[in-house]
């Protein structure tokens, strides 16, 4: 049998971009990316802490080193420039697996979204 678990977690990073006029997604700075393992297309959870929304949806690469975080298409709805989010993504793995797992949670820092 084989369980989700948390396999990434980008703890508080502040939105600084919503496009309704794309095709979907969220765009994520590519350093805050490879911190906390996650890959281009993966299905991500979209936690907003400043109005109470969750969504799904999947990463695409933003530019390195600027702090992008971009809610793309109806995401975009879901969020305004300067909410302060949580993004997670979960991996399927065997109770065995699991029980030695240590996920990547990165914090970075909120006002610029750099790593700190």
């Amino acid at each position: 049998m084989f369980i989700e678990v948390l396999k990434s977690k980008i703890h508080q990073v502040t939105v600084t971009e919503a496009n309704l006029n794309y095709i979907g997604s969220v765009t994520i700075d590519e350093d805050l990316m490879d911190a906390s393992g996650m890959i281009e297309n993966e299905k991500v959870l979209v936690l907003n802490l400043s109005n109470g929304e969750r969504l799904e949806t999947y990463v695409i690469k933003g530019r390195r080193g600027t702090g992008e975080i971009c809610l793309n298409g109806a995401a975009a709805r879901k969020a305004m420039i300067g909410d302060i989010v949580i993004i997670m993504a979960f991996a399927f793995m065997n109770a065995d697996e699991a029980g030695s797992f240590k996920p990547k949670i990165i914090f970075p820092d909120t006002k610029t979204n750099k790593l700190i």
